[in-house]
């Protein structure tokens, strides 16, 4: 029998100062059905913790690490009495995120690896364990493991741990040509791109309903690498204005809390070193594409 596993996560929530230009700031409730946390995105109105990239972890108390999946084999109940799991439905560790970041690898998952074996995992196990005539009992057994290390490739540090957590929608034909920020509500992703190649890309979080992010084509007016907006007294580092206040920038609000806040109107970006190097290359002038 599987042993179920309860994993109960304590997610210290950070009362953080954050956003903002100078007509953004980070809104203290949660928003209301906005544009930019709407049903139809993949991780709509959710943080990351409890948006699908974890796997549908249960619970959000205090993490109790369990031991590793090599080391404390569990039985899939699905399974044949005779096959024992290697991994299974309830586990976590590191060799579930790599198991994870295969799955990636080969299409069968589209979510960032978190190293916790829940239904979405069960579910890419069973498709690769279907199409390869194995028993799909949606637990990696030895022959299942053996079987998905032959598909893919080890996993690189940034497949095993990404800093995008969404995955990032196709761009719009307005962001083919020329350099471009690349903006979609829908999937709350920033690609830079370059004469229509993907450069680098980030996790980003818009304003609310009752201040939303302006859509559209717009130019890069003018940069600061620090900024304290003029309206809300908060810093926004690495900004780069796109339309009146609104501008792209740092957020360690949006770092702390996720998708439980929003901007007043801002584009958000949580991954403070790729904003970094993303401000060194964007020029004014460059183009600014936000879309659905």
């Amino acid at each position: 029998m599987q042993r179920q596993r309860v994993i109960i996560r304590t997610i210290g929530v950070a009362t953080a100062v954050a956003l903002a230009a100078t007509a953004c700031g980070p809104q203290k409730t949660e928003p209301v059905a906005s544009a930019s946390s709407a049903s139809s995105s993949p991780t709509a109105g959710t943080s990351p913790e409890a948006s699908p990239s974890t796997d549908d972890k249960p619970g959000e108390a205090s993490k109790s690490p369990s031991a590793s999946a090599s080391a404390s084999p569990s039985t899939s109940a699905s399974a044949s009495p005779a096959v024992k799991a290697i991994m299974a439905n309830g586990d976590e560790s590191e060799q579930v995120r790599e198991l994870q970041a295969r799955l990636r690898q080969l299409k069968l998952m589209s979510v960032a690896p978190t190293g916790f074996y829940g239904s979405k995992t069960t579910a890419a196990v069973k498709s690769f364990q279907s199409k390869h005539g194995l028993n799909a009992t949606g637990s990696v057994d030895e022959a299942t493991w053996k079987k998905i290390e032959g598909a893919s490739k080890k996993p690189t540090a940034d497949e095993l741990r990404p800093s995008t957590v969404n995955e990032v929608d196709a761009p719009d034909p307005r962001c083919m040509q020329g350099r471009v920020m690349c903006i979609s509500k829908e999937s709350r992703t920033l690609a830079w791109m370059i004469d229509g190649k993907v450069v680098s890309t980030m996790d980003v979080r818009f304003g609310s309903e009752n201040t939303p992010t302006r859509e559209g084509v717009f130019d890069v007016g003018w940069k600061a690498k620090e900024w304290t907006s003029t309206i809300y007294h908060t810093p926004m580092p690495y900004a780069m204005f796109f339309s009146g206040g609104q501008a792209v920038h740092y957020s360690a609000d949006f770092a702390a809390r996720g998708y439980n806040g929003a901007s007043h109107g801002c584009v958000n970006v949580r991954d403070k070193g790729k904003l970094s190097a993303l401000f060194d290359q964007v020029k004014v002038g460059d183009k600014v594409v936000v879309y659905w």
